[in-house]
This record gives C-alpha cells, structure tokens and sequence, in this order.
C-alpha cells in the first residue's frame, strides 16, 4: 500500500516521503494517528501545498523534543521494590514503573518512549535508561532500582 508521511517515523522515512508499507500497518496505526495519507493524486497535490506547514509543525516537534532531553539528560531517578536475599525483586521494574518516577521529578514522559532492550528489571542495581523522544532525539536517564527486604 502506497501511502504519504505526514511525519517523520523511525525506519520508515520523513516528512513528505512517498512510501510502500504492509496494509495492515497503514489501516491501523498509520491512516488512524493521522501520521500517513494514501498516495491518491489529490492527497499528494494537497501535502505539496501544505508542505510549509507540515515542516514548521515537524521543526515544532523537533525543538520540543530537544528541550525534554536536556531536561531528562543527567536526571537520576529511584523506584523502589519488594526484594529477597541478593537483590532479587519479587516482581519487576517495568517502564509504566519508570514513567510514574520521572513524572514525580516533574517531567512528563510517555510510556511507550521508555526503551527497555532486555525487559523488565528483576534485579535490585543502577541502570542506564534510553528514551525516545523523537525519531531524531534520545535521552539516556539514570535508573537506580532498591530493594526493599521485608
């Protein structure tokens, strides 16, 4: 399915790109979030028009973007959980965990940015962080995970 980006979106393209994507992923999630258009001829001749408009929004995003990650550049942050002998938690650290201790700093982050490659912490130690902020920014944060023994 040929469709047009309104956005720029990871591994996909940028603002203005003409790509071919799986219908599903167009039907949706691209076509619903308002992030792609078809490829009809109307379609592209409006986005041609609106171009200007559509770069100042995504240079709106970009600088947005920016001024989070230095706000998030450096933070340290703790959670803490239940644990038993050797720092073992009894449960685990998720990004919904880490959501709610950055947005108690006074931050505001989404869930879905928080990047966790190897999956919920289970074990009670520092760790480093990264946040997807936009396709072009990330933030690394410091997560410091205690356990609390009963």
């Amino acid at each position: 399915m040929e469709i047009i980006l309104l956005e720029t979106i990871d591994r996909l393209g940028g603002l203005g790109d003409m790509v071919k994507v799986r219908p599903g992923y167009a039907r949706n999630y691209l076509l619903p979030q308002g992030k792609a258009k078809l490829a009809t001829a109307e379609n592209i001749a409006e986005i041609e028009a609106r171009r200007a408009e559509l770069e100042k929004h995504e240079a709106e995003m970009l600088a947005g973007a920016q001024a989070r990650a230095k706000q998030l550049e450096g933070l340290e942050v703790s959670v803490t959980a239940k644990s038993g002998g050797e720092g073992k938690l009894f449960g685990s650290v998720t990004n919904a965990n880490i959501t709610e201790a950055i947005s108690a700093k006074g931050i505001e982050v989404e869930r879905s940015e928080i990047r966790m490659p190897e999956g919920p912490i289970r074990v009670a130690g520092e760790y480093e962080i990264g946040i997807h902020l936009h396709a072009e920014v990330n933030a690394t944060i410091k997560l410091i995970v205690i356990g609390e023994e009963d």
